[in-house]
C-alpha cells in the first residue's frame, strides 16, 4: 500500500512539476512577444565620449527605431566600470536594464586584490558587438613620436612617464601593464574614471600618455589635439595604416584590445535575450551602422549568445594565465 501511495504522489508531483515548466515557459514566451513594454536603460559603465559611449548610442538609436520604445543610455562611472556593472547586475531581471559590457567590469576584475561584489556569473550575454586594437597616444607637444622613441624616453627618465588608464582594473590599464610586462620598464599608472577625462589630461599635457582606441580617439586625431605613437595590434589597421604596430617597433607579446558586447542580468528570461540578440544582429548587419563601424575601427562580430559567451570564458581564462605566470601583476 506505502509503495502504492508513494508512486501515485511521485506521479501527481511530476505532472504538476511538468505543468508548472509549460506554463512558465508560455508565461516567458508571452512577455518576450510583448517585450520591450517600457523604455530601456542600457548601462555604459563608463563616461560620456568615448568607444563604450559612442557604440552603445549608434546600437541604442537603432533599437529605439526597431521596437518603438526608447533605449535611454545612462552613464554610470567608476570603479572600473564595476559601478555600472554592480547596478546592471542588481536590476530587475526583465530585460528592461543592459549592461554595455568589456572587459573592464566583464573579466579585468579577475586582477583586482579587492573583488567587486558581483560575479561573472551574475550576467547573461547578449551579443558581441566587436573589438578594437589600443593605441598609444600623446599630445602634439609630447617629444617621442613613436614607441621606439617612447622606450627610448622611458629609459632616459626612469619612473616618470605619467600613464593614463580608464581606471583600476580597465582594458586600459591592463594594455599598459602588458606593455611593462614586455619592456621591462617601470612608469607612474594614472587612473582615471574613463577614458574621456584620460584624454583630456593627456591634451592638457598633465599626462603623459595614455592607451585609448580609434573610437574613443577620434575627435581628437582629425582635430589635431592628440598624435598616434603605436598600435597595439599583430598587423596595422586599415583606419591608421599609417600608424606601426608594436611589434613592428621591437615589443613583442603586447598586443592589446578592448571589445565590446551587450549582457543582461543572469535570470533574464532566455526568450528575451534571443528577441535581444535577433535585434542586435539585425541592426549589426545594416550597411550604415556596418560604415561607421568600420569608420571606427572597430572589428565586427555579431553571432549568438552562445558565441559571446564562450568569448568572454576565453578571454577570463588568458587573464587568468597572464597573472598565474606573472606577466599580469595583481592590482589595487
Amino acid at each position: 500500500m506505502f509503495k502504492t501511495s508513494a508512486l501515485r504522489f511521485n506521479a501527481s508531483l511530476i505532472v504538476a512539476l511538468c505543468g508548472s515548466l509549460v506554463a512558465g515557459s508560455a508565461l516567458a514566451q508571452a512577455t518576450a512577444a510583448n517585450y520591450p513594454s517600457k523604455p530601456v536603460r542600457w548601462i555604459v559603465p563608463f563616461p560620456p565620449g568615448a568607444s563604450n559611449d559612442i557604440t552603445a548610442r549608434l546600437f541604442a538609436h537603432k533599437m529605439s527605431e526597431i521596437t518603438g520604445q526608447q533605449f535611454v543610455i545612462d552613464n554610470r562611472a567608476g570603479a572600473g566600470g564595476s559601478i555600472g556593472a554592480q547596478l546592471a547586475a542588481e536590476a530587475a531581471p526583465d530585460g528592461h536594464t543592459l549592461l554595455h559590457a568589456n572587459p573592464g567590469p566583464s573579466v579585468n576584475n579577475v586582477v583586482m586584490r579587492r573583488k567587486p561584489t558581483y560575479r561573472v556569473s551574475d550576467f547573461a550575454p547578449v551579443m558581441f558587438m566587436g573589438y578594437s586594437p589600443l593605441i598609444i597616444v600623446a599630445s602634439p607637444q609630447f617629444a617621442p613620436n613613436n614607441a621606439r622613441e617612447l622606450i627610448a624616453y622611458i629609459k632616459s627618465n626612469p619612473g616618470k612617464l605619467t600613464w593614463a588608464s580608464s581606471g583600476n582594473g580597465s582594458s586600459l590599464h591592463i594594455g599598459l601593464a602588458l606593455f611593462g610586462a614586455a619592456t621591462g620598464l617601470d612608469f607612474v599608472h594614472v587612473p582615471y574614471k574613463g577614458t574621456a577625462p584620460a584624454l583630456t589630461d593627456v591634451i592638457s599635457g598633465r599626462v603623459n600618455v595614455v592607451y585609448t582606441t580609434v573610437v574613443s580617439g577620434e575627435a581628437h586625431i582629425k582635430a589635431g589635439r592628440i598624435k598616434i605613437l603605436a598600435v597595439a595590434a599583430p598587423e596595422r589597421q586599415k583606419v591608421i595604416p599609417q600608424v606601426p604596430t608594436l611589434l613592428e617597433e621591437g615589443v613583442k607579446n603586447a598586443e592589446a584590445t578592448v571589445w565590446f558586447g551587450v549582457q543582461v542580468a543572469a535570470k533574464v528570461p532566455r526568450p528575451i535575450i534571443n528577441k535581444l540578440n535577433t535585434d542586435m544582429n539585425r541592426i549589426m548587419a545594416m550597411p550604415d551602422v556596418q560604415a561607421r563601424l568600420d569608420q571606427l575601427g572597430l572589428v565586427r562580430a555579431g553571432g549568438t549568445p552562445e558565441d559571446f559567451g564562450a568569448f568572454i570564458r576565453t578571454e577570463t581564462e588568458k587573464l587568468a594565465m597572464l597573472i598565474k605566470t606573472g606577466r599580469v601583476e595583481m592590482m589595487d
